[in-house]
């Protein structure tokens, strides 16, 4: 069950969209080969739906659910990314309770025109646990 009203698919005429990924198979508990009840990426992404219905930037910074983001034992997993920036990639993150420091960096990489975020202006959930800092792509 997912809260369409704040999930946006990026548009390829929109470069200037940021996008907050979130991976929804993070933190799983498996069972024969099949995922038993909420993962805690499922419930960082509700929590985040739930926080971004207020949020200013709820327009401008869609919450987009990712099926995997490869980083199983770094989990709970975001990634913020826009055109012209630096992507960002963080793991570690508690299911319960990084949701209102994740969309407060958020609103932080929104506001850098490059996306760099320095370490002391990240808020504590997010100073740990960096998984990657990808450079933009150059045109």
């Amino acid at each position: 069950m997912t809260a369409a009203t704040n999930i946006k698919t990026s548009n390829a005429l929109d470069v200037s969209t940021h996008s907050l990924f979130v991976c929804k198979t993070c933190a799983s508990v498996w069972q024969d080969g099949k995922r038993v009840g909420e993962s805690g990426g499922q419930k960082l992404l509700r929590q985040l739906q739930d926080l971004a219905q207020d949020w200013d930037l709820q327009d401008e910074f869609p919450i987009q659910e990712v099926e995997c983001m490869s980083a199983c034992n770094r989990s709970c997993v975001v990634a913020f990314a826009a055109q012209d920036k630096i992507t960002y990639l963080f793991g570690d993150l508690a299911a319960d309770g990084s949701a209102s420091a994740v969309l407060e960096c958020a609103g932080q990489y929104y506001t850098k025109a490059n996306g760099v975020l320095p370490w002391s202006e990240r808020p504590e959930a997010l100073k740990k646990g960096i998984l990657a800092k990808i450079p933009p792509l150059s045109q």
